[in-house]
């Protein structure tokens, strides 16, 4: 499959120009239409004609440049999609996930004194059942079981319900010395592989839980997506877990996460550790797919090929191609984005590299050139466009956020801060909305006026910006 060279130029002017217009959507919370027919964008031309969507979506999601379906991800995909009622996306995202955390920690990428591995958090965002979210994971875990079958028997587990339970899945050995037999004594084996893949099915429960007064799970994913030891305080059975390679794949609905995701775990960097991707149904099989498991087998090996390849590799660097091409996105990965938006696309930069490394290791190279970081900016592109698409406006503040929809609402004529505290039932403390306008102030969202009618006491009305 030939991949044509990139004009720098026009890519970066492209990147730049997509994001500003996203950011002008914001307040609407659109997305880009889905257009199968541009060659940039949509599936790869030879996908689109097994695509036989039902019925137009009503509500239009972000499109993925054709880029991202780069070398044996791509090849893997476009099997799979003629036979699978899952998104393509959906299917993409898992298998860079999946394959990350099978690869281990022998390959990263170093920047400054931050060493970035392999693993990666992802959350398909779609509707209950009809995203299909679930047969997404299980066409690629048929390819990833020929690569590494007892990696697949061992470690994927599901559920997130604590960060002690997170690391007991990955913990050190505990030895002990027996006095009496003079030896030490093995108390604990401990998890001898610490590859680690979650399958978090509910993940809004996973946010509820995060709530709760004294749960770790919050600080303890933030450690696991950094790789470092992981460890808890607890007196009387303390964990620890020494180089934990742990990646994180959720489901949820796109309600679920506007209201279970908080300024707190925005603002904590939990949220932007996590690629958040839409999905939905892409085609009706009522029959379902006929892919003959020879494809499948023959997937299955060049997969193996290619993680037996990455296993062996240690520092993954650039060429100079795509060094260059680096040092003049990375100015745009790294501006700044207003609102919860921000605070969830914060990591713009370490999640480009990490799905670069992967698309290079699956190439069968221990350098990212190109085609890798083309293919990686085309998924965080679509990471970046789901967010918007997903919180639009929001600051990640529900009270804030409540007054601001309230006030556009109102179509000009403004609210009293009588009106703002009868939106909660009078259930939010004159502090606490106070900050929310405060919040709505600074950000440029919301201004007051004062009025003194007929000489009496002034009045204050709120108006949107």
């Amino acid at each position: 499959m030939t991949h044509a060279r990139i004009n720098v130029d026009a890519e970066l002017a492209r990147i730049k120009r997509e994001r500003q217009q996203r950011e002008q959507r914001a307040g609407g919370n659109g997305a880009a239409a889905v257009t199968f027919g541009h060659h940039r964008r949509g599936r790869p031309d030879d996908m689109r004609a097994a695509t036989n969507h039902p019925t137009p979506s009503v509500t239009p999601r972000p499109t993925i440049d054709v880029a991202a379906y780069y070398g044996l991800t791509g090849d893997i995909v476009r099997t799979f999609d003629p036979h699978t009622e899952a998104d393509p996306v959906a299917l993409l995202i898992q298998l860079l996930t999946y394959a990350g955390n099978v690869i281990g920690r022998s390959p990263h990428y170093r920047i400054e004194a931050d060493e970035h591995r392999a693993n990666l958090f992802a959350v398909l965002v779609g509707r209950t059942a009809k995203g299909r979210k679930g047969t997404s994971g299980g066409r690629v875990r048929s390819v990833v079981t020929a690569a590494d079958e007892r990696w697949m028997e061992d470690r994927v587990k599901g559920g997130l319900s604590s960060g002690e339970g997170l690391i007991n899945e990955v913990r050190d050995s505990v030895e002990k010395w027996d006095a009496s037999a003079h030896q030490v004594e093995t108390v604990d084996p401990g998890a001898a592989d610490k590859r680690l893949t979650v399958i978090e099915a509910q993940f809004a429960n996973a946010l509820a839980v995060m709530e709760r007064p004294g749960n770790t799970l919050s600080p303890i994913v933030r450690q696991a997506w950094d790789g470092h030891t992981l460890s808890t305080l607890t007196k009387n059975s303390p964990q620890k877990a020494t180089g934990p390679h742990i990646s994180i794949i959720g489901h949820i609905t796109e309600d679920e996460l506007r209201a279970r995701i908080n300024r707190v775990e925005a603002g904590n960097g939990f949220g932007n550790r996590f690629l958040f991707v839409c999905v939905q149904r892409s085609k009706l099989l009522p029959f379902g797919g006929s892919l003959e498991d020879v494809e499948i087998r023959k997937l299955g090996r060049r997969t193996k090929a290619a993680v037996d390849f990455a296993k062996m590799v240690g520092r993954v660097r650039m060429t100079a191609a795509a060094s260059e091409q680096w040092q003049r996105v990375y100015p745009i990965l790294s501006a700044e984005q207003p609102g919860l938006l921000g605070a969830i696309t914060a990591r713009a930069e370490p999640q480009t590299i990490r799905l670069a490394m992967i698309y290079a290791l699956l190439d069968q190279k221990d350098e990212i050139d190109l085609d890798h970081l083309r293919a990686a900016l085309a998924v965080w592109e679509y990471c970046e466009a789901s967010a918007a698409y997903i919180f639009g406006r929001l600051l990640g503040d529900p009270v804030a956020d409540e007054i601001e929809r309230a006030l556009h609402q109102a179509d000009g004529a403004g609210l009293t801060r009588t009106a703002i505290r009868d939106l909660f039932g009078r259930n939010q403390s004159t502090e606490r909305i106070g900050a929310a306008l405060a919040l709505l102030v600074t950000k440029g969202r919301a201004r007051p006026e004062q009025a003194k009618p007929n000489g009496g006491r002034p009045a204050e009305t709120w108006f949107a910006l």
